[in-house]
This record gives structure tokens, sequence and C-alpha cells, in this order.
């Protein structure tokens, strides 16, 4: 039952990174985008590192062991695949405009600082030479709920993204301690910037520095909450008499989680990495995050 409250603990620690974000996004005067760019290159490097070198072998072991070496290989693979496919539908059911990968720019967070910045027109529509407090933002009802809707999508649609990363991190941590830790710590990095797209939208409907934290840290606490609950119903279901989930299924549940984390990577992390990136600081965070999992993984043995 220790490693259960463990790994719940990891994935919570992870999850809570997007409340981390919201608080760069109203302390930091300027968002330091070359530290974001390495860090999801890094949390990239150590994705996609233990998904192919780690997870997806766990896969194949437990696998192997139940259903001989040539259907074992077959179903880890066509369980790769499928968690690339879940989160690619997940993807694709969020609107492109909602999606919530993408940082703001410093033009959207210095009014955060700054009552006398420019809003954005995405924001306001109010006269760019106007001061203006955030306050009269919300003089407008339908841009309040406008913008208040757009805030709680990005908060929804990066809540709907934690759920399987949050199983990701739980699984590796309940098989391996030491391999959660280090994908906990990728999952939170990443999770930085997405606190941040969370707090921006909310702040300008409302107002409100506190609303905006909270809704942020809630989109994250998908990650522990989704985690416990496909636990709990595993253990119902196909836990059986000892409440232990059956080794075919665990190597299922790993070929899927090395599929979404992999997809996470190509698909997020790295564009993101170059988008706010100089020169080589995606690749550099890549290669850093990659070298500092090869080298736990090594001195773990």
């Amino acid at each position: 039952m220790n490693e259960v409250w463990m790994a719940l603990g990891l994935t919570l620690f992870a999850g809570m990174a997007t409340g981390i974000g919201s608080i760069v996004a109203f302390t930091a005067k300027r968002t330091n985008y070359r530290f974001l760019s390495i860090a999801t290159g890094f949390s990239a490097g150590v994705m996609l590192y233990v998904s192919f070198v780690e997870i997806f072998f766990k896969g194949v072991e437990s696998l192997t062991a139940q259903y001989g070496d040539y259907w074992g290989h077959w179903v880890n693979a066509a369980a790769f695949f499928g968690g690339m496919f879940l989160i690619g539908l997940i993807d694709n059911l969020i609107p492109a405009a909602d999606n919530p990968h993408e940082t703001p720019s410093e033009d959207e967070t210095a009014p955060l600082h700054d009552p006398c910045a420019p809003v954005p027109a995405a924001y306001s529509g109010v006269p760019e030479n106007e001061c203006m407090l955030i306050s009269k933002l919300h003089e407008d009802e339908t841009r309040h709920k406008k913008l208040m809707r757009m805030g709680l999508f990005t908060a929804l649609a990066i809540a709907i993204h934690n759920f399987p990363e949050g199983l990701a991190t739980f699984l590796a941590a309940l098989d391996d301690p030491a391999l959660g830790v280090a994908i906990a710590v990728a999952v939170a990095l990443h999770n930085i910037p997405e606190g941040i797209s969370v707090s921006v939208p909310i702040f300008y409907a409302t107002g409100n520095r506190r609303k905006a934290f909270i809704f942020s840290f809630l989109s994250g606490l998908a990650e522990p909450l989704g985690a416990g609950a496909a636990y709990l119903v595993l253990r119902l279901f196909v836990g059986g008499d000892t409440n232990a989930i059956p080794s075919q299924l665990m190597g299922i549940l790993f070929g899927g989680v090395a599929g979404i984390m992999v997809y996470i990577s190509l698909d997020e992390l790295l564009p993101t990495s170059r988008a706010y990136g100089k020169g080589h600081d995606s690749l550099i965070g890549l290669v850093a995050g990659m070298l500092v999992m090869a080298l736990s993984l090594l001195l773990m043995k």
C-alpha cells in the first residue's frame, strides 16, 4: 500500500506544477522563454528515452511471459500504437483554438504586472494608447463571458490531457519508484507553461489573481484524480481476490503509456521547445534530458 501512496504523491507533485506556472505568470515580469524552451526539451528527452529504453520493454517482458515471444511482441506493439491513438483522439476532440500548449506571449502577460500596459486585442478590443485598468475590461458583459469561456476551455483541455499523463506517472511509479520520480519531474516541467496558459485568459476575464490561480491549480489536479480513479477501477474489476493488477494488463498499460509519452513529446513538447528557443536550445534540453535519464537508470542498476 505504501507504493500506491508514493505513486499518488508523485502524480500529485507533477499535476501541481500548473499552479507553479500560474505563480510564474503573476510574479515574473518577463517570461524566460529560453528557460521554457530548454525545460520542455528536457522533458521531451526524459519521456522519449524512458519510453523507448525502459517502459516499452517492461511491456514486452510482461506480455511475452503471458502470451509467448511472438504474440507478446504483437500485443505490446498494438498497445503502444493504441496509446498514441488515444491521446491523438483526445487532441482532435479539442478545438485547435482552445488547445493549451502555446505559452502566452510577453504582450499578453504584460498587463498582469502593469495596469497601464496595452491590453492585447484578443482579450479586450480597447484602444492601445489608453491606460487601462483590468477592472475596466469587465464593463462589457459579452466580452467578460467570452474571456471566461476561453479560460475555462483551456483549463478543461489541460485537465483532459492530464488524465493519461497522470496514469503514465502513476503506473511507472507503482512499478519502479525511481522511474516514477524521473517521469514526474518531466511531466511537472511541461505542466509549468500550461499553468500560464490557463491563468492568463481567466485573469483577463475576472481581474482576480486568486481565481486564475485556483483554476490553473485545479486543471493540474486532473492528473492525480485520473490516476487514482483508474487504479480503483482496475483493482475493482480486474484485481480479483488479491486486488493485484494482472501482469498481462500491466504489460498492455505499459505499452500504451509508452505510446502516450512519445506522442506528447513529439506533438507538444518538441514543437513548443523549438518555438520559444534560440539556436540549439531545444536540442540542448532534449539531449540533457536523455543523458540525465540514462545516468539515473544506470546508477539505479
